[in-house]
């Protein structure tokens, strides 16, 4: 992993946001919260916009345009908020203008983009995160551990689902194809996220889902064999809502992690070695919930901006929680499901 000088630990960390939309809140409320982090500006196309949002989250400065919030030598790393067809062209400015990078997920459209964006952070040596929330989570990091470590076994068979019913008119950007509009991008990346993280690159997908009139995929179901082979069953939905859970079957027990993609907890509950009743059946032994070694900053935004001041102070220039290798493999990963679904977009 390339290294670069590291930040003085002593001064906080400049942020910058790049867009003023409903995520853009969620990550500025948790950013309040991260221990030497400072919202130094915040850029918006519109200057009302970007004066409402400093003044409610009090950042330094307010830009009416991305090009003047990249400029602002107060801001040391952008946090790209705005939807995925833009990621692109928003993070290059900002890499270019030798900013770091936390950039929304999924990073781009598709693994070309990627790669391009990958190859120009490494090239200008600036720091470059797609804001996975889920790999810095603490309660998601300590359940990859102990599987690692064999604590609760060896993980069989992996199910995620995230899904609700999008309310939203047609021109939305959740149902617009021009702003890359796909459950399998909003949602489905996080299943695929999260078996990837237990079980390992996966070496076959089979994805399948129902497509809109303008030709997004509102649901997709995905299948999935991994190392060893381990298997996954992946559910995303735009129409529907779902549990939001992830289930890790092991050959002693299961563990489970209610909204997965930010865990409140994860409980693992043995079966083998259970109890065992007077007439020879065996059961359920007592559960046993997974805590994290540190709290969750928020609703888990926080963890991921404390992630990429470690990494910068440290003077790494990727995260080896978000390593530029496991998001381009979700990439292409996504770029294959989406070929197989029969959704494009322009740029592919």
């Amino acid at each position: 992993m390339t290294t670069e000088p590291a930040a003085s630990s002593d001064a906080p960390v400049g942020w910058g946001i790049l867009a003023t939309g409903k995520i853009a809140h969620a990550f500025a409320r948790d950013l309040a919260q991260v221990p030497g982090a400072r919202l130094a500006a915040v850029g918006s196309r519109r200057q009302a916009s970007a004066d409402a949002f400093a003044a409610e989250y009090g950042a330094a400065a307010a830009h009416g345009s991305y090009e003047a919030l990249v400029a602002d030598p107060a801001v040391e790393v952008v946090y790209i908020a705005t939807p995925h067809a833009m990621h692109h062209e928003d993070a290059t400015m900002a890499i270019e203008a030798g900013k770091h990078v936390l950039c929304e997920k999924p990073l781009t459209l598709n693994v070309a983009e990627a790669e391009r964006m990958v190859a120009l952070a490494r090239e200008r040596g600036v720091f470059l995160m797609e804001a996975m929330w889920m790999a810095c989570h603490p309660v998601v990091r300590a359940v990859r551990a102990a599987l690692a470590d064999g604590r609760f076994g060896t993980a069989r068979h992996v199910h995620a689902e995230l899904g609700f019913k999008v309310e939203a008119g047609p021109d939305d950007r959740m149902f617009d194809p021009a702003l890359g509009a796909s459950a399998l991008l909003d949602m489905g990346i996080y299943p695929l996220t999260v078996s990837h993280l237990l079980l390992g690159e996966a070496e076959h997908l089979h994805g399948t889902a129902a497509l809109s009139e303008r030709g997004i995929d509102l649901d997709v179901a995905i299948t999935g064999r991994y190392p060893g082979g381990a298997l996954a069953t992946m559910t995303a939905s735009m129409t529907s809502w779902s549990s939001s859970t992830a289930w890790i079957a092991t050959d002693l027990g299961r563990i489970e992690m209610p909204e997965f993609h930010h865990p409140p907890y994860a409980e693992f509950t043995p079966f083998a070695g259970g109890w065992t009743s007077k007439d020879g059946q065996t059961g359920r032994g007592e559960p046993v919930r997974i805590a994290g070694e540190e709290p969750v900053i928020g609703q888990g935004y926080g963890n991921e901006a404390l992630e990429v001041q470690r990494c910068l102070r440290a003077g790494l220039l990727e995260s080896p929680l978000v390593p530029h290798d496991q998001t381009l493999t979700l990439m292409r990963q996504m770029d294959a499901l989406r070929d197989q679904i029969g959704v494009h977009y322009s740029v592919d």
